[in-house]
C-alpha cells in the first residue's frame, strides 16, 4: 500500500516557488556584501543589530578609549605646564643667586655708593625679570595663577603703589586624570614666590547672632556639625505631632513651623521664639511642651532644642551662628564704630575705606575691593572673624583708625592695635628687650623720670601697662592716664589718627619732654618712642608695626633700595631673606617635580592599559580574514549553484514532459 502524501508538504505554486528561490538569493547576497565589507574594511562588527552580545562590549571599549584620550590630553597638557613652570622657577632661581652675590659683594671691603648704586640698577632689571617670569603661561593657563588668575590679557603680577601686585589664587588649577581626586596642574604665587601677606588676622570674635533671616546652613548647630533637616517630635501636654522641617531654609522657618504646630494643639500652650544664640521655648502655666527627635534622628539636637518647659520658658543650647558675608552688621554680637572706617596705607598710597552706609559683610569686602589697593577682606576659616589679605609685595601696609574712630580696632584689623605682638614689629624682627634690666626711661619737663622694664612684655598693650607699673612704683605722687585727660600728669596710649604711641607730659618745668635708651637695649628705638620732644607736651612714634608680604619681590624691591640708599644693614638683611626665598622656590620645584612624576608614571599606566583596551576591541570587533574568506568563498558557491539550479528548472517547458 502506497503511503499517503504528507499533509505537512503544501502544494507550492511557481510564484512562490520563485519568491522563496528570491528570497535565497537575497540572503546569499547579502551575505557576500558582509563577507565582502567585513574583508575590505577589517571590522566584523558594524552596527549593534551585527551581533547584539558582543556590541555592547564593543561600545564599552571604545567610550573608554575615547575618556582616555582625554585623559592622555589632560595628561600632556599638565606635564607641559608643570615643566615649563619647573623651568621658570629654575630661571628666577637665577636671578635670585646673582642677586645674592651682588647682596654679598656689597656688605665687604672694595664696596663704596658709587658701585652699590651701580648694582641696584641691576637688581632693578632681575625684578623686571623675575615678574615677566611670573607671568608666563601655558596653552591658556597660567603658570603661577593657582586656581585664580581672571584674563590671559592682563598681567598676573602687575605693577601697583609701587610694589608688585598678584592677582591670581591661592591654590591650584586641577584637572581629571581619571584618578580619584583631581591632581593639581600649576603653582601659584603664594607657594613660588610668598606673594601674598599672611599676618593680618583678627583676634577679635565677632560673635554673630542668631535672627530671623539667618539660613540653616549658617549655624554650626549645637552638636558642631551642622544641621541635618528633617523630622522632630512636639508634644504638648499628651498631644504629640511630628513637624517636617526638612525643607526650612530659615531659622525663623524653624519658629513658624513648630510654633504653629503647638497652636494647632492648643493655642493657650505657648510658642518658640528665636534668642540671640538659638532658641527658647514657653509653656505658660498649666502646659507642658517637648520638643524630642524623633527615632533615629538628630534634628532637634542640632538646633539644640531637645527640650521640655513646664509652665517656664527654657533656653536652647548655643547654634553657634557662622560669620558669613551674608551676616548683617546690625546682628554682630560686639560694639562696632562703623562711623570711623579705616585709613589703609598702601606704600605712600593712603585711602580710607567708608563703613557708614554698609549693612553686610559683603558690603563691608566690597569697600575694600572699591579702593583698588590689592587688599581682600576676607573671613577666617573658624567663620567668627575677618582677616585682610594684602597681596601687594615691595611696599608697607598700616591699617589705622581715621579721624578718631575706633573702627580698626574694634574690629582687630588694626597693625599697630592694643594686642599687636611686639615679635611683628619691624617685619618680624621684633623688639629688643634686655632681660634683668630697665630698657628704656621717660624724662618729663618736671625732671621726674621714670624708668620702664619690658620684661614678660609681648603685646603693645603690655608696654603700656609696664609703664603705668612703674609709675606707680617709683613716682607714686605721678597720674598716669589716658590720651587727651588734662587731669593726670603723663598720658600714655595709642594715636588716634593713624599708629603708634601716643605720649603726653602735662607737667611744667625746664626739662625736655623725651624718652631715653638705658643700658644695652634698643627697645625705644624698635618701638618707634626714641624721641626728645623738647619744649613741647607730646611725643607721636612712629609706626614700627606696619605689615609687609614676605616674598621675592619684597626683599628684592629692599635690595635694590638699600644699595640706593648705601645702606649695609639694609643690604646684610635682605641678602638673608634671599637666601630664605631660595629656599621656598627649592620647596616649590620640588613639589611640582612630585606632581609631575605621578602624571608621568599615569601616562605610563595610562599607555599600558590603552593598549590592552585596543586589543580587546580589535578582538572583538575586527574581522577574522581566514574565516571571512572561507565564508565569502562558501556564499560565492551557494550562489552559483542556486542561479544555476534556477536557470535550469525555469528553462523547463510543457513539450519537456511531453517527450
Amino acid at each position: 500500500m502506497a503511503e499517503p502524501i504528507p499533509t505537512s508538504i503544501p502544494r507550492s505554486t511557481l510564484l512562490l516557488s520563485r519568491q522563496q528561490t528570491l528570497e535565497s538569493m537575497r540572503r546569499t547576497n547579502n551575505g557576500l556584501l558582509d563577507a565582502q565589507q567585513a574583508i575590505s574594511t577589517g571590522v566584523a562588527v558594524r552596527q549593534p543589530s551585527d551581533d547584539a552580545t558582543r556590541s555592547s562590549t564593543i561600545l564599552w571599549l571604545q567610550e573608554k578609549l575615547r575618556t582616555r584620550r582625554q585623559l592622555e590630553l589632560n595628561m600632556n597638557h599638565a606635564v607641559g605646564i608643570m615643566n615649563m613652570a619647573d623651568q621658570s622657577l629654575n630661571d628666577v632661581t637665577s636671578n635670585l643667586l646673582e642677586a645674592n652675590s651682588i647682596a654679598s659683594s656689597q656688605v665687604g671691603i672694595g664696596s663704596s655708593a658709587a658701585t652699590r648704586s651701580g648694582d641696584a640698577a641691576i637688581i632693578a632689571a632681575l625684578i623686571q625679570s623675575a615678574t615677566d617670569i611670573a607671568n608666563r603661561t601655558h596653552q591658556g593657563t597660567w603658570l603661577f595663577g593657582g586656581d585664580g588668575g581672571g584674563r590671559l590679557d592682563q598681567p598676573l603680577f602687575t605693577s601697583l603703589a609701587g610694589g608688585i601686585s598678584y592677582s591670581g589664587g591661592q591654590d591650584h588649577r586641577t584637572t581629571d586624570l581619571g584618578l580619584s581626586a583631581p591632581v593639581p596642574v600649576n603653582s601659584n604665587g603664594v607657594e613660588a614666590f610668598g606673594a601674598v601677606s599672611v599676618r593680618m588676622a583678627s583676634d577679635v570674635d565677632l560673635d554673630p547672632q542668631a535672627t530671623s533671616t539667618t539660613p540653616i546652613d549658617d549655624v554650626r548647630g549645637a552638636q558642631g556639625t551642622g544641621i541635618a533637616r528633617g523630622s522632630l517630635l512636639v508634644t504638648v501636654n499628651s498631644t504629640q505631632v511630628s513637624v517636617d522641617l526638612s525643607t526650612a531654609d530659615t531659622l525663623q522657618d524653624v519658629v513658624v513651623r513648630i510654633s504653629d504646630a503647638i497652636n494647632n494643639i492648643d493655642p493657650a500652650a505657648g510658642g518658640l521664639v528665636l534668642a540671640p544664640r538659638g532658641f527658647q521655648l514657653t509653656a505658660n502655666g498649666g502646659h507642658t511642651i517637648t520638643i524630642d527627635d524623633v527615632t533615629g534622628g538628630r534634628t532637634a539636637a542640632d538646633l539644640g532644642i531637645e527640650l521640655t518647659a513646664a509652665g517656664t520658658t527654657v533656653t536652647g543650647n548655643d547654634i553657634d551662628p557662622l560669620l558669613t558675608e551674608r551676616t548683617e552688621l546690625g546682628a554682630l554680637g560686639v560694639v562696632i564704630d562703623w562711623t570711623g572706617g579705616l585709613k589703609i596705607s598702601q606704600g605712600a598710597t593712603t585711602k580710607v575705606a567708608d563703613f557708614a552706609t554698609a549693612t553686610t559683610i559683603q558690603d563691608l569686602s566690597n569697600e575694600i575691593q572699591r579702593l583698588d589697593l590689592g587688599l581682600r577682606l576676607e573671613i577666617d576659616t573658624q567663620q567668627q572673624s575677618l582677616m585682610l589679605v594684602s597681596q601687594v609685595s615691595g611696599v608697607d601696609l598700616a591699617v589705622t583708625e581715621n579721624a578718631g574712630g575706633t573702627t580698626a580696632q574694634d574690629l582687630g584689623l588694626r597693625t599697630f592695635g592694643s594686642s599687636t605682638q611686639l615679635d611683628a614689629f619691624r617685619f618680624g624682627l621684633g623688639v629688643d628687650i634686655q632681660s634683668g634690666q630697665d630698657d628704656f626711661a621717660i624724662q618729663l619737663h618736671d625732671g621726674r623720670t621714670l624708668a620702664v622694664n619690658l620684661d614678660g612684655a609681648h603685646t603693645v598693650d603690655h608696654v603700656l601697662e609696664a609703664i603705668r607699673s612703674a609709675a606707680a612704683a617709683q613716682l607714686p605722687p605721678l597720674v598716669v592716664g589716658d590720651p587727651g585727660d588734662p587731669r593726670s600728669n603723663l598720658n600714655v596710649g595709642l594715636a588716634a589718627d593713624g599708629n603708634g604711641f601716643l605720649f603726653q607730659d602735662n607737667t611744667d618745668g625746664a626739662s625736655d619732654f623725651r624718652v631715653r635708651q638705658l643700658g644695652q637695649s634698643l627697645a625705644a628705638t624698635h618701638l618707634g618712642i626714641y624721641v626728645n620732644a623738647g619744649s613741647a607736651s607730646t611725643i607721636e612714634g612712629t609706626d614700627q608695626a606696619k605689615v609687609r608680604t614676605e616674598s621675592v619681590w619684597t626683599h628684592l624691591i629692599n635690595l635694590r633700595d638699600a644699595l640706593r640708599n648705601d645702606d649695609t644693614s639694609g643690604i646684610r638683611i635682605a641678602g638673608s631673606q634671599i637666601e630664605q626665598d631660595l629656599d621656598m622656590l627649592a620647596e616649590a620645584r620640588a613639589r611640582i617635580g612630585v606632581r609631575t612624576q605621578r602624571v608621568e608614571q599615569e601616562q605610563h599606566r595610562s599607555g599600558e592599559s590603552k593598549l590592552t583596551e585596543q586589543a580587546m576591541l580589535s578582538s572583538i570587533r575586527d574581522t577574522d580574514f581566514t574565516e571571512a574568506i572561507s565564508r565569502f568563498m562558501q556564499l560565492q558557491q551557494q550562489l552559483e549553484a542556486t542561479l544555476r539550479i534556477t536557470a535550469q528548472g525555469y528553462g523547463l517547458s510543457l513539450l519537456d514532459f511531453l517527450r
